[in-house]
């Protein structure tokens, strides 16, 4: 072979090769992808004085890491104005998706706007707010909260007596559907339970102090149902007062259902203080959350319908989808209530069993 064909060989080879190379980096989304930044996404706690929230901080950062975001954190610590501050921090260092959980689901409206004008998606987490719009909110049925604890407490005592609903804060959407459902049972199922509703605005102390006043006027109240587990130590400390901290085999006990699924729950469920909770998923509100701020921020659309995740899309208005997670009564023997099994204690899927 001569020279000259021996030169243009190794250039149609070397052409070829380099051809396969770039045909290689435009068919490989990988290639390019691998040296991209993860997007900046912020993510406001809403309080950490409780077991539940501090739980829900701890699944977060692991959630980013596997969807490929980076993070900024605030903690508003209950206050709706801290979290609009937070925001605006956010939204001054670039943030491409704001996380939060608004406690006061009104007061947020404006903050959305502003997020929704800058073009930066928001989920909300546990809470959806009243007005205005968000990519996803992701929570589950609040409103079953209220009536799974309504037919637990009205089977156990026989749908008559009396029980204190321990409320949460009426300026928060749980804190409306909890109470709005619970009342909505007992007056259609149980119309011979009477239902004695103290405000509390998420607050353990309070929530203590009108139980105490509230059993010293009704000695005979049977039932508890604590909206969340900010209240179960006070609860549980006033009933211990009044000698009223006995197993559920002595007449005196009184029956509480709580909310949350915290393992200080699944075990005062175990030792017989309180008889039921609702499991709401912190570790899938963390991982969800982060999904779909992934989501927005990547440009996919969802409609309402069933997940791949055991849980249901919703349409609430024009403009809100809400991904209602799986939330199920946990009790001491795992019976069914109002026509539902319900989930005992022990069971290894509740994540307050692997926390």
């Amino acid at each position: 072979m001569n020279r000259r064909i021996q030169v243009s060989l190794a250039v149609v080879m070397m052409l070829g090769a380099t051809s396969s190379i770039a045909a290689c980096n435009r068919d490989s989304p990988a290639a390019t992808d691998a040296g991209a930044a993860a997007p900046l996404v912020g993510v406001d706690y809403p309080r950490s004085d409780t077991d539940f929230w501090n739980s829900y901080i701890k699944y977060v950062p692991p959630s980013a890491q596997a969807v490929g975001v980076e993070l900024k954190t605030t903690n508003s610590q209950n206050d709706v104005a801290a979290l609009i501050s937070n925001v605006q921090t956010f939204v001054s260092q670039d943030v491409k998706g704001v996380v939060m959980a608004p406690q006061d689901t009104a007061a947020i409206a404006p903050t959305l706007e502003q997020l929704a004008t800058k073009k930066v998606p928001v989920v909300t987490i546990d809470t959806r707010p009243d007005t205005g719009s968000v990519y996803m909110v992701v929570r589950a049925d609040n409103r079953a909260y209220g009536t799974k604890a309504c037919q637990f407490l009205g089977a156990k005592l026989g749908g008559k007596g009396k029980v204190v609903m321990l409320q949460g804060d009426l300026a928060s959407i749980n804190g409306r559907d909890r109470t709005e459902a619970f009342n909505d049972c007992m007056k259609n199922d149980f119309p011979g339970i009477r239902v004695f509703g103290e405000v509390t605005d998420w607050k353990g102390d309070v929530a203590a102090s009108k139980l105490q006043t509230r059993l010293a006027s009704d000695p005979d109240v049977k039932g508890v149902y604590m909206q969340s587990s900010f209240a179960l130590s006070g609860t549980l400390q006033v009933l211990k007062q009044k000698g009223l901290q006995v197993p559920p085999s002595d007449p005196k006990h009184v029956f509480i259902v709580s909310n949350d699924g915290i393992p200080e729950e699944l075990k005062n469920i175990k030792d017989g203080l309180i008889d039921a909770t609702v499991s709401q998923p912190a570790d899938l509100y963390a991982k969800y959350g982060l999904h779909y701020i992934k989501a927005a921020i990547d440009g996919k659309a969802f409609q309402p319908g069933p997940t791949d995740h055991d849980s249901t899309i919703i349409k609430v208005r024009e403009g809100l989808l809400e991904d209602q997670l799986s939330a199920p009564l946990v009790t001491a023997d795992g019976a069914t209530i109002g026509g539902e099994k319900t989930a005992k204690y022990d069971d290894t899927s509740l994540w307050g069993n692997n926390s």
